[in-house]
């Protein structure tokens, strides 16, 4: 940190962060750098701070920044502040009161962040490897500074700002904060309370539910799919509530793959969102040190595995934290099928996930993902949809739900009112039912299939008769915020 003589501000200029990969571009799983290991390294607390590349700079003014309009000791004081892990290094910074502070955010860690200053100064969003500079104005006393990308600011990401010493409290009323709770950053729409569900709200014009029902496994041992990161604003995720979901290919859920044992997935994935993001395959037996990285906006990377082992399997976002990225939308399944599965007459995906709501339209409330308070329970992203659009069955129908708990934090307990199942595979092995009939000779049934957070499974069960069959998870306080649907079974 240096004195230097006061001179006039530089004009305002975006960052102009460089990017190994062109958007769209595909490329092997280890041509881009390697970066910190994100599933490890949150799981774990592990922060390996990438190197730091100053590849491009820019200047913000704070318009008015000087305190209650203070005049200044005609002095500008310049620090670098870096980036480790979840943090500011260094998190406080002291400066001589009235002096004008400047301050160079290099971020050397492995994601895209921000600096944004109670009262509007902002770097913008900085690429890992990056460089910007913030004009935070005259300094008369303390003022607070945080990273707004969300969940960010709740994982440490906060800096200190204080003069002459003096402790930092809360920011002057003339700089009020422009985000809270750590779900700040995505413009207007993330200010201001949490949005509040009404559960009674029908399902909103032009409001297409996802797509519930499951294809067989394709043909073919090799499967090739494209997953494209894009932060959809204003999705609808139940209750009469929107709000600003990241997602793979724009769905919340993204795509239901599907394949048998022994066969190959090649994932290319594309951020084309304005943050960093990754993806973790529990499907895959892999190093995670190269796929499992985050990459940055506009780059992309190629995510190969191949399956040996039957079941549901969790695929997420990975880039910490990873409970608000996973809480966001970003989250889906791979189906791998058990040799000798029998055909049914219908198959159906449920993927129980939770919603923590920030302001209407807005993004997630890292605080609520935090304390595992969310307003909302869904199956396949939003609340209450096939309570509202039943799915289908005829009686006499053998139905199979495959059911995969994304959580992040809740676990769940699959029950559908008014059937019995006879077979329950979980977690790679038949409870009951399957080739081996497990279970036959003492006429075993289940009530509930109980899983936690990663974990999945299917039952299934034959429709007995025409009615509307209430499927729910039996917590039913998560029930009763949206984790529910109908099977309708009509002639």
């Amino acid at each position: 940190m240096t004195d230097v003589p006061d001179k006039p501000s530089a004009p305002s200029a975006p960052s102009s962060p460089s990017a190994p990969g062109a958007p769209g571009s595909s490329r092997a799983a280890g041509a881009l750098p390697a970066r910190a290991l994100d599933r490890r390294g949150a799981i774990l607390g592990v922060a390996t701070a990438g190197a730091a590349a100053v590849v491009g700079t820019a200047i913000h003014a704070w318009n008015g920044a000087s305190q209650g309009g203070a005049t200044g000791s005609g002095r500008t004081t310049e620090a670098t502040v870096t980036v480790k892990g979840m943090r500011f290094v260094p998190d406080t910074i002291d400066v001589a009161s009235g002096d004008r502070l400047v301050i160079t955010l290099e971020n050397t860690g492995d994601q895209v962040h921000d600096l944004v200053l109670a009262g509007g100064a902002t770097t913008g969003r900085v690429a890992a490897g990056a460089s910007a500079r913030l004009d935070a104005g005259v300094i008369t006393g303390p003022v607070e500074g945080w990273c707004s990308i969300a969940g960010h600011r709740a994982q440490g990401m906060v800096l200190r700002i204080t003069a002459d010493g003096r402790a930092t409290g809360a920011a002057q009323p003339s700089q009020a904060a422009t985000g809270h709770g750590g779900h700040g950053g995505h413009g207007a729409a993330s200010d201001g309370p949490s949005a509040t569900p009404n559960r009674e709200a029908p399902l909103p014009e032009g409001f297409t539910p996802f797509d519930a029902a499951l294809a067989p496994a394709p043909a073919g041992t090799v499967h090739q799919h494209t997953l494209t990161v894009t932060e959809v604003p204003s999705a609808y995720v139940g209750a009469g509530v929107t709000q600003t979901r990241w997602t793979f290919n724009g769905t919340a859920p993204g795509p239901v793959l599907r394949g048998k044992v022994g066969d190959t997935f090649e994932i290319t994935l594309v951020n084309n969102g304005s943050m960093s993001h990754s993806i973790d395959f529990h499907a895959g037996i892999v190093s995670p040190d190269a796929v499992m990285r985050s990459i940055n906006p506009g780059e992309s990377l190629v995510y190969s595995f191949t399956a040996e082992h039957a079941g549901i399997w969790l695929y997420h976002c990975s880039t910490a934290p990873m409970s608000v990225h996973l809480a966001s939308g970003m989250h889906g399944a791979v189906i791998i099928d058990p040799d000798g599965l029998a055909g049914v007459d219908r198959e159906y995906v449920l993927i129980q996930s939770e919603i923590y709501l920030g302001p209407e339209g807005g993004v997630t409330d890292a605080d609520k993902v935090a304390a595992k308070a969310p307003d909302l329970m869904c199956f396949n992203g939003a609340a209450f949809q096939y309570a509202l659009q039943p799915l289908q069955a005829r009686p006499g129908e053998r139905v199979r739900f495959w059911v995969m708990d994304a959580g992040p934090s809740l676990p769940t307990s699959f029950h559908v009112v008014g059937l019995q199942f006879d077979t329950v595979f979980f977690e790679g092995a038949y409870q009951l039912g399957g080739p081996d009939g497990v279970g036959r000779s003492w006429r075993g049934g289940s009530q509930a299939l109980g899983l936690q957070p990663a974990q999945g499974g299917f039952v299934e069960a034959v429709v007995p008769a025409v009615g509307s069959y209430a499927v729910v998870t039996h917590a039913f306080a998560d029930m009763e915020k949206g984790a529910m649907a109908i099977l309708k079974a009509s002639e």
